[in-house]
């Protein structure tokens, strides 16, 4: 008798456990975060919109690190932006097209059915040569043969096995279970329902690669059921990455566990809260940088002035001297000076009181 090793081994999968009062404190939480969130969204008007381009080239972006995949930062933004209605003079390659259009798709129609045909053209825009890392994979259907499937680490001959999926033949059957429970709406809390999808997801393993990509594919539709909005910002993907090691050992202990996934539905929250602090954070950053320019909107500023100042809001590595203004704008140490003292005249530069061989300057706010 084969020994239940697996979480998907487990006879009582995929009815899955968890115990309601450890997750009731940071579940509620995040909808109070939530709520906080779409508030401040609304207030933001184009902003907003700006806002959404950031938060989903975020997710875009974040969810291919995860993986190791880099893509061209500029090329994702300019192809979100296009689906979003706004001009962009850049032009995007075949592939990043395809995997920005599989996540709009995904979030844009999240209260459509998911179905398999949704699931194989999301596929299919991750890999549409056919080809993963060199091999030739199975694209746009679920993985067949090459038994057991495993996800390993280390050097050939000492490597570790982090899981192992389920035959391929179980797949298909195991594949409509999910597809069913996901277009079949319980009592269970839509957040906790996003964080179940990604472990059953991964846990089946139905695809011959992209797996990770495609849970947090599903992971967002689920998710803006969960605001029943398409409008995207708060980046989980982008959390994961900066947690990534946690993600995995997460992922892992919940996969060679039993049906009781409390530690990892607490986990999946706790990244949900980060994802919607930093998410806060930034959007308070650009309500501060928007009230700033009305409070300045008849001031008369030159470009180069412009120029640093929104390179403050932004994010600007130390502090500011006459140097490193002199330096941005390509002018001169005098003219970088007049510059900055005329904006200490109207309130939008001040002295530092910190010492050292260059006076330091900073915003007014």
């Amino acid at each position: 008798m084969m020994k239940n090793i697996y979480l998907w081994q487990q006879s009582k999968f995929p009815k899955f456990e968890w115990d309601s009062r450890v997750l009731l404190s940071p579940l509620g939480e995040v909808h109070t975060m939530q709520g906080q969130l779409l508030g401040r969204m609304s207030a933001l008007g184009f902003d907003g919109l700006s806002q959404q381009v950031e938060t989903i080239t975020s997710e875009i972006v974040g969810s291919s690190q995860i993986e190791g995949i880099n893509l061209n930062v500029d090329s994702v933004r300019s192809s979100v932006a296009r689906h979003l209605g706004i001009d962009s003079n850049e032009r995007s390659d075949h592939y990043t097209e395809g995997v920005v259009n599989s996540l709009m798709e995904a979030t844009h129609s999240f209260n459509q059915p998911l179905t398999q045909e949704r699931l194989f053209g999301w596929h299919a825009a991750f890999f549409p040569t056919g080809y993963s890392d060199g091999y030739k994979i199975t694209v746009a259907n679920w993985r067949v043969g090459d038994e057991p499937m495993q996800v390993v680490s280390g050097p050939m001959s000492r490597e570790k096995v982090h899981f192992e999926a389920p035959p391929s033949d179980e797949v298909p059957y195991m594949m409509s279970q999910f597809i069913d429970w996901c277009n079949n709406d319980d009592t269970t809390d839509p957040i906790l329902r996003a964080a179940i999808a990604h472990l059953w997801f991964v846990t089946v393993h139905p695809f011959d690669d992209g797996n990770g990509r495609m849970a947090r594919t599903i992971t967002e539709m689920m998710l803006a059921r969960a605001d029943q909005s398409s409008q995207r910002f708060y980046s989980l993907s982008s959390e994961i990455m900066r947690q990534r090691k946690a993600y995995y050992e997460a992922l892992e202990l919940a996969q060679k566990g039993d049906t009781d996934i409390t530690a990892w539905l607490l986990w999946f929250l706790q990244a949900l809260l980060g994802a919607l602090k930093y998410s806060l954070k930034t959007t308070e950053r650009v309500l501060q940088k928007a009230d700033f320019w009305r409070n300045h909107q008849d001031a008369e500023i030159n470009e180069r002035q412009r120029k640093i100042i929104n390179r403050l809001w932004d994010g600007f590595e130390g502090k500011l001297t006459t140097q490193k203004y002199a330096k941005i704008n390509h002018c001169s140490q005098d003219t970088a000076l007049r510059d900055i003292q005329d904006l200490i005249v109207k309130l939008i530069l001040r002295k530092t009181d910190e010492g050292g061989r260059s006076t330091n300057y900073e915003l007014v706010v």
